[in-house]
């Protein structure tokens, strides 16, 4: 029942992207729809500007994980799948996934001399995702499977709440988890961070 995706970031061969928070990513989604994204990460919310956060698909959200958040913010659009596949295959410049804000806010952060059409291709990554309701937790869960070419994944459960709600959920969700017997002391992934190094790895030992 799950959703069938790809997704593929871009960044230069050695990260340069990555190492100032800048994220650069498309997505292709089962039926007809895609999505761009420009995310900034890690971001102090005070700082973002009002013309920012006043732009039609802008949004702040925190990531929790066992040992740390993350706060990151995030400009996404529409994209067109068949648009994104010309571009993963070098048939298409890949400022054209991205509107005109986006590419703004892409020049506004990243480092001096890199140009969006410049950007590798990492990827694309097959991943499947479900959101359902568990039995005995009040809240929808989202599952989500990365599989990478060479056979490693990464399986992903979330939740998500309001921001007044975190330390309760947070707490309810471990206390499902654990009695589930899922192991929350484990070495905790992010599925960007690792998606990059692992695509990265790939162009380094595929160069000449």
């Amino acid at each position: 029942d799950a959703q069938i995706r790809q997704v593929v970031f871009f960044d230069t061969p050695d990260l340069a992207l990555d190492r100032v928070g800048l994220v650069v990513r498309a997505r292709r989604v089962q039926g007809p729809t895609g999505d761009s994204v420009i995310k900034l990460r890690p971001v102090d919310p005070d700082e973002l500007s009002a013309d920012l956060r006043g732009l039609s698909g802008f949004g702040v959200e925190v990531d929790a994980i066992p040992g740390g958040f993350v706060c990151s913010g995030r400009l996404k659009c529409k994209a067109d799948p068949g648009a994104i596949r010309q571009v993963v295959l070098g048939e298409r410049p890949l400022r054209k996934l991205f509107t005109k804000e986006q590419r703004a806010l892409y020049r506004d952060h990243a480092p001096d001399g890199i140009d969006m059409d410049d950007l590798a291709a990492l990827g694309p990554i097959f991943v499947l995702k479900l959101k359902w309701k568990p039995r005995g937790f009040a809240r929808k869960m989202v599952a989500e499977l990365w599989l990478y070419p060479d056979d490693s994944r990464i399986f992903e459960l979330s939740t998500k709440c309001l921001p007044t709600e975190p330390f309760q959920v947070a707490a309810e969700a471990r206390a499902y988890l654990s009695e589930s017997g899922i192991d929350l002391s484990g070495e905790q992934q992010t599925k960007t961070r690792t998606a990059l190094e692992f695509f990265a790895g790939q162009l380094s030992s595929s160069s000449p």
